[in-house]
């Protein structure tokens, strides 16, 4: 309460007061002062025209003055670096004071102060601290080390500072050995190649002796550095296990999960038929459940931990079902998380108990909560074979609750069940068709109709059930609408002579009376099936479909892998990788477990035990159309609201650039190996079109057949469909050296940057009759994407706007889409659309890959084609002859790559010549031996420099092309022509 009155207001003219109070001789009115500078710092007061004066006051004994003094400094040493000079000589000073609490404040303030000018001054007075004698102050030390490294880390290097660190761990002080493990974690994070963590036998036996003695974060720090250690065998990796596992029965959650993280990963290389591995198992047990007794935060960090590992280990806790039971006053998010968790461990030998639990929770208050434990029953029968029929019985009896919306959450879940099990259970569906005009949800409405049509020989009334779905078919959802087309044709195609006006109605509505493309273009394909082939109809409708799978929601096993490996972290919340949520991070690698010891395992599919009802292989994980369509179909295609000239590109893209490349040009020079297998015009598998809707497609596996989607005819009244691909599409274009050395024959080929024809990148027969073929060209520094748009359909096209996906080099309209004039039938016109290359980056696979959304008036459509890397070279591309020479010496020889160009007749000039109009400069030549030798530079938008030798013997028409970049770059592929010189 006595310090509450330093945060009143500051009235005018008190920082004249507070100067002179702090210039006062008496210490006690000039420690008040300094309170009421930080208090009105605290509230967020400018207080920085006291620097000089609060500096003043560092020359004290008085260590609480001191501690507010350097508050201060910390906080305002960044906007006045020329004052924060003046306490370079009291740091000095104070890192030789006598008391240890004024040295470690004094270390600890360096390196909170992020002031280039001064970091210079303060490593004399760091390495000092870094030997002192005492822990306290090594301790604190060896963490501004780390700090001072992320201002200037070529300083720490010189300065000697990192081998200091690695002499700590060896330290007799456990604190001491915890805190430098951090620092050096914290370092190797942002240079992961730099293997400034040597761990051997020797180390992991000084951290492991040091683990016993430290404070609980310590411990942290030091089982985190442990988890990335790989054991020479599974004696060692038992060694370790042993010493770890006593931090299961720490009181910090962190701590326990941290040592749950190491015994997972280290389990990984333990025989399974070893005794201690049986043991480890049983305790591991007792921690998790423990967590689960903590406040309901920590509950769910916990869950979601425990998720992971039962994923990968469900033996753990096979037999802690109970702890897993939903309290009644454990919030949603837990609840939801423990139901999730229960059904992954439900077994033969458990499955009464939990079918049980699930029926009570199906009569809670909470409805959302309902409705997944109502579909927990159902995966429960799916999972747990011997369990369905109980299941199924349960389903039933919530059903007779006559709940609304736990009724249609049970008919949802028994068209699982039926998927699962054909022709086992198929007596409730007389109690479902009771509850048919109850259902008023989409998915129940759909789940149902799937029912009725899939089973419509046992049903006497199917048509008269369908039938009533029918009336309202324009107010029923796209989804109700798809499953009752489908329906009523598979009815037809079972009971032909008594439904023939029913399917005729429902594709008359399908097609003629319907606006939605995906309905219309199913009720086309069933039109032709029925009446070109009704026998192929039947095979294609009726056919027999795969069992649904066990688990669909399982993490893959590779990112399974690598989420156990960040056990008590963000990464285990999430569930996602880190680098999925942690931008601009160099550092962020992907983890992986060790290979399994002892029994021939892979990692990938790990012993799961002998649990009873635990499968021994993990099931295929489908991904969902989400995750196949990628970013496109959330982006906004309104025109850009400016336009001009793409703006340049910023040099701050240099950094990211090693990002991008994963390490480097790696990627660059991998994609550009493809002239041998030479691209395809046509759409990219990795375009992110929606599916078509073919009948192996129809709602949840309706049909099996291998019949692709196509243009059905559609009878009289509808016009004739397209009944080919076009005749012919222009030659595929390679992009590579032979278009820039005009391999081709062709000739007058103007100077400048080699731009490649136009090719078809989106089909007419899939865009609704527009057909866009285009290329890339570079003209002026200015990159731009030439399009023809051609309307091949019976209407007009107007509205024309486009958009990019996020892409390996940010490319991104400079503009909006200038389509002036609508583009009537069978019309063209030409677009030239100006890049940037300043829009969102992700690494693309090929590089190069660039994937496009077209909207018009008519819909929205996808492809994706490939620009040629040299449009990203830019016109400053040439390095002066000295830098060009250090630049190559200072390369390694790892960063190299050779390549062979074949049947290429032209002399080193007129190659030199030809590059340079595609901005690869010649920087120097030489003969050897009757050999030219060319020296060349490029550099990319991104920043990145690519140097190139290129050797020409005169009536040799093979060239032999050496590629280097600074970046470590490893080259795996098969010539030059389809590297540097798409270049």
């Amino acid at each position: 309460m006595c310090d509450f009155p330093f945060f009143s207001l500051v009235c005018t003219g008190e920082i004249f007061e507070l100067k002179a109070e702090l210039n006062s001789d008496k210490k006690e009115k000039k420690k008040e002062a300094v309170k009421k500078v930080i208090a009105s710092m605290t509230v967020g007061k400018d207080v920085s025209a006291l620097f000089p004066d609060v500096v003043n006051c560092m020359q004290t004994d008085n260590l609480e003055l001191k501690k507010l003094v350097y508050l201060y400094l910390m906080n305002y040493a960044k906007s006045q670096p020329d004052m924060a000079i003046m306490a370079v000589n009291t740091f000095v000073k104070d890192c030789e004071d006598p008391n240890p609490l004024i040295r470690a404040l004094a270390v600890r303030t360096m390196g909170c102060i992020r002031v280039d000018k001064i970091t210079e001054y303060l490593c004399e007075p760091l390495r000092k601290c870094l030997k002192d004698e005492d822990p306290y102050v090594r301790k604190t030390a060896a963490v501004c080390v780390a700090k001072l490294h992320d201002i200037n880390a070529q300083l720490v290097e010189d300065q000697g500072f990192l081998d200091t660190l690695k002499d700590l761990i060896s330290d007799s002080n456990p604190m001491v050995v915890a805190n430098a493990v951090a620092a050096l974690s914290e370092i190797a994070e942002s240079h992961p190649n730099s293997n400034l963590l040597d761990l051997n036998p020797q180390t992991i036996n000084k951290l492991l002796t040091a683990l016993n003695e430290c404070t609980e974060w310590g411990q942290i720090f030091i089982l985190d550095c442990l988890a990335n250690y790989t054991p020479r065998d599974d004696r060692e990796s038992q060694s370790i296990c042993e010493r770890v596992t006593p931090r299961l029965s720490h009181a910090n959650s962190a701590v326990v999960l941290s040592a749950v993280k190491v015994l997972m990963k280290f389990m990984e290389m333990l025989p399974k038929d070893l005794d201690y591995y049986g043991t480890l198992l049983k305790k591991l047990a007792p921690p998790l459940v423990t967590l689960l007794s903590a406040e309901p935060e920590l509950q769910y960090v916990a869950l979601r931990n425990i998720n992971l590992i039962v994923q990968r280990r469900p033996e753990i806790l096979k037999h802690e079902m109970k702890v897993f039971f939903v309290k009644y006053n454990d919030p949603i998010y837990v609840k939801l998380e423990k139901l999730d968790i229960m059904i992954r461990l439900a077994s033969q030998a458990n499955i009464a108990q939990v079918l049980a639990e699930l029926k009570e929770y199906a009569t809670e208050v909470d409805v959302d909560f309902v409705r997944k434990a109502v579909r927990a029953i159902g995966r429960c029968a799916i999972k747990v074979e011997q369990s369905a029929e109980r299941c199924v019985s349960t389903l039933l009896d919530l059903i007779q609750t006559k709940v609304n919306y736990v009724v249609q959450e049970a008919i949802v879940v028994i068209k699982d069940i039926f998927r699962k099990y054909p022709n086992k259970y198929e007596s409730v569906i007389a109690t479902l068709c009771e509850n048919l005009d109850s259902l008023d949800e989409p998915e129940a409405r759909a789940a149902m109709i799937w029912i009725v049509g899939e089973y419509a020989e046992r049903i006497d009334n199917a048509d008269e059930l369908l039938e009533s779905f029918l009336e309202g078919f324009h107010d029923e959802s796209t989804q109700v609408q798809l499953q009752l087309l489908t329906a009523i044709v598979k009815l037809f195609l079972k009971k032909p002579t008594e439904t023939q006006e029913l399917v005729q109605q429902v594709l008359s509505l399908a097609t003629q009376d319907s606006d939605n493309p995906d309905l219309r273009d199913r009720g086309y394909i069933y039109w032709r099936l029925l009446s070109t082939d009704p026998v192929a109809a039947k095979e294609v409708v009726l056919a027999e479909k795969p069992l649904i799978s066990e688990e669909t929601d399982l993490i893959e096993p590779t990112l399974l892998e690598e989420l156990i490996c960040h056990i008590g972290t963000l990464a285990s919340v999430y569930h996602k990788p880190p680098s999925a949520f942690v931008e601009g991070s160099r550092g962020v690698q992907h983890k992986r477990l060790p290979g399994s010891a002892g029994s021939g395992e892979s990692a990938d599919s790990p012993d799961t035990g002998s649990a009873a009802g635990v499968s021994e292989a993990p099931p295929a994980v489908i991904p969902s159309q989400g995750d196949l369509l990628g970013d496109l179909l959330n982006l906004d295609l309104t025109p850009p609201t400016t336009s001009g000239p793409p703006p340049a590109p910023s040099s701050g893209m240099q950094m990211g650039a090693m990002d991008l490349l994963g390490g480097g040009l790696d990627s660059l020079v991998g994609l550009l190996h493809r002239t041998d297998t030479p691209q395809s015009p046509q759409l990219s598998h990795q375009s992110p079109s929606p599916p078509d809707y073919s009948p192996t497609e129809v709602g949840p596996g309706d049909h099996a057949g291998p019949v692709k989607a196509r243009s059905p005819a559609m009878g009289a009244g509808f016009g004739a469909p397209p009944t080919a691909m076009p005749a012919s599409f222009p030659p595929p274009v390679s992009g590579g050296l032979d278009d820039l050395f005009d391999l081709g024959g062709s000739v007058g080929m103007p100077m400048g940057a080699y731009s490649p024809p136009k090719s078809i990148w989106l089909p007419a027969m899939k865009a609704k009759g527009l057909e866009i073929s285009g290329t890339f060209a570079r003209r002026a520094g200015v990159i731009q994407m030439e399009m023809t748009l051609t309307n091949k359909a019976m209407s007009i096209m107007t509205d024309f706007a486009i958009q990019f996906n996020r892409n390996s080099f940010g490319l991104a309209p400079a503009g909006p889409l200038q389509v002036l004039t609508p583009v009537g039938p069978n019309q063209s016109i030409e677009v030239a659309l100006p890049l940037s290359t300043v829009g969102p980056v992700m690494k693309m696979e090929p590089l190069t890959n660039l994937q496009v959304a077209v909207k018009n008036n008519i819909d929205v459509f996808y492809f994706s084609s490939q620009y040629p890397i040299s449009m990203l070279f830019v016109e400053d591309g040439k390095m002066e002859r000295q830098v060009f020479l250090a630049t190559w010496k200072d390369i390694p020889n790892d960063n190299e790559a050779q390549f062979q160009i074949k049947d290429c007749h032209l002399n080193s000039d007129a190659a030199s010549s030809k590059l340079q109009g595609s901005n690869v400069f010649t920087i120097a030549k030489r003969t050897v031996e009757g050999q030219d030798m060319l020296y060349q530079s490029m550099k990319l938008t991104n920043g990145i420099w690519v140097l190139a030798e290129l050797r020409v013997q005169a009536g040799n028409p093979n060239y032999t092309v050496t590629c280097i970049s600074k970046e470590r770059c490893v080259h795996q592929g098969s010539s030059y022509r389809s590297n540097m010189l798409e270049f």
